[in-house]
Order: C-alpha cells, then sequence, then structure tokens
C-alpha cells in the first residue's frame, strides 16, 4: 500500500503540469497581499504590514525548502526534488519584495536612513545577511552555474541556505517585542530541519525503494544533468 502511495505521488509529481501547478500556487501570497492593499484591508499601517507578510513568506518558503530533502528521505518520494530549487526561488523571490517594500515604500529611497537602520538595528543587520545569502544562492542556481563552479565548491557555497534559515529566524525574534511564540515555532522547524540533515532518519518501507531517477517526459532533454549519490541533481540541491 505505501508503495503504491509512494508511486502515486511521484508519478504526479512528475506531471508535465506540476511545476506550472506548484508556480502559480507560490504565486497567491504575492497576489493576495496586493489585493487586500487594493482593498484597504491591511489594517491602520499597510506599508508596514505589507513589509510584514513578504518577510513572513520568505521565511516560509525557505523552511519548505529546507524541508523538501527530509520529506523526501522519510517519505521515499524522490519527485519531491524537483521543486526544490524552484521553491528556494521564491524564497529569494519574497525577501526581494521585503527589502523592496522597506526601501521604496517604508524608507523611499532614503539611503542615509536605511544605511542608519541597517548599522544601529541589530535585526535589520541580520535580515540583510540573510537576503545577501539568499541573492548569491539564486545567482549561482542555474546549471551553468553549477558547471561553471564545479560541483564542490557549488555545494559548499549553496550550503550557506542553512546560515540563511538560521538568520532569517533570528531577524524574525529580534523584530517582534519580547518572546513570542510564532517566530519560536519558525526556529524551532527550522533547527530541526538542520539537525535532521545532521542525524538523518528513514522510514523502514522507504529504505526498500531504489534509488532510481524518475522517467524522463517526453521531448525532456537528451542527455540526463549531472547526479549526486543519492540520485538528486546538483543544481536543486540545497
Amino acid at each position: 500500500m505505501a508503495t503504491d502511495l509512494r508511486q502515486t505521488a511521484n508519478a504526479v509529481l512528475t506531471a508535465r503540469a506540476a511545476k506550472p501547478v506548484v508556480f502559480a500556487v507560490a504565486l497567491v501570497p504575492l497576489f493576495w497581499t496586493l489585493w487586500l492593499a487594493y482593498s484597504g484591508e491591511l489594517g491602520a499601517e499597510p506599508v508596514l504590514e505589507s513589509v510584514k507578510q513578504s518577510g513572513l513568506w520568505a521565511l516560509r518558503f525557505l523552511l519548505v525548502a529546507l524541508a523538501v530533502t527530509p520529506l523526501r528521505m522519510l517519505t521515499g518520494v524522490a519527485a519531491l526534488a524537483r521543486f526544490r530549487r524552484m521553491i528556494g526561488l521564491f524564497a529569494f523571490f519574497y525577501a526581494a519584495v521585503h527589502l523592496s517594500t522597506y526601501i521604496g515604500l517604508d524608507q523611499y529611497f532614503d539611503w542615509p536612513a536605511i544605511w542608519k537602520d541597517i548599522v544601529k538595528r541589530p535585526y535589520i543587520t541580520v535580515g540583510m545577511g540573510a537576503i545577501l545569502i539568499l541573492t548569491a544562492l539564486a545567482l549561482t542556481s542555474t546549471n551553468g552555474m553549477v558547471k561553471r563552479l564545479g560541483g564542490k565548491r557549488w555545494r559548499a557555497l549553496h550550503k550557506g541556505v542553512f546560515v540563511a534559515g538560521l538568520a532569517g529566524c533570528l531577524h524574525f525574534i529580534m523584530l517582534v517585542k519580547g518572546w513570542q511564540t510564532t517566530p519560536l515555532v519558525y526556529a524551532a522547524l527550522c533547527v530541526g530541519l538542520l539537525a535532521f540533515r545532521r542525524w538523518p532518519l528513514r522510514l523502514p518501507n522507504a529504505r526498500k525503494e531504489p534509488r532510481t531517477r524518475p522517467a524522463a517526459a517526453p521531448g525532456s532533454e537528451a542527455a540526463p544533468a549531472p547526479r549526486f549519490a543519492d540520485g538528486s541533481s546538483p543544481a536543486r540541491r540545497s
């Protein structure tokens, strides 16, 4: 029964429509926030609420990207790896929206004031650091950059996603006033995901699944992309 479910999940996730569907779903938070802003339902401080919401979605997508490998290992659904790069890029996208909203709508491109904020407010310093890391990862996420950097250097660079995740959670904790539950939950999830990578677990029935690459869809590229020992692509590994 479990094997049938994994096969079904792999078949669904390798379908041609799977990536467009995930892409469309990932844009829903952006359009929902824009709709709330247009309809005047973002509260008394819509700009600050927009900054907050975009930052939260950046952190959420980052945590989901970190969760892909643990979920794949626990469930044996290898096709989950297809979406890791896309989800990671959406984390960067929402972080860029977060930063752009802060710079353009909150600070009105007042660069001296922005620099003063970065220097004097530790939570902004940490947040800027996380965004810089995500920017570097986004710029080197293509297959071409994997080849240019080489697998070893590329993997070392993309381990920065762990630092970005921790920095994003720390930014959230420092931003709120007092010890609130929600930021601590995000931080606990992040630490748990990183701990899982250090001490991985597998369900007994997931171990029986051979580590094979899902069949390529008709019309896909003729030559297979470089792959690691566990069957995942270096361009999608984080």
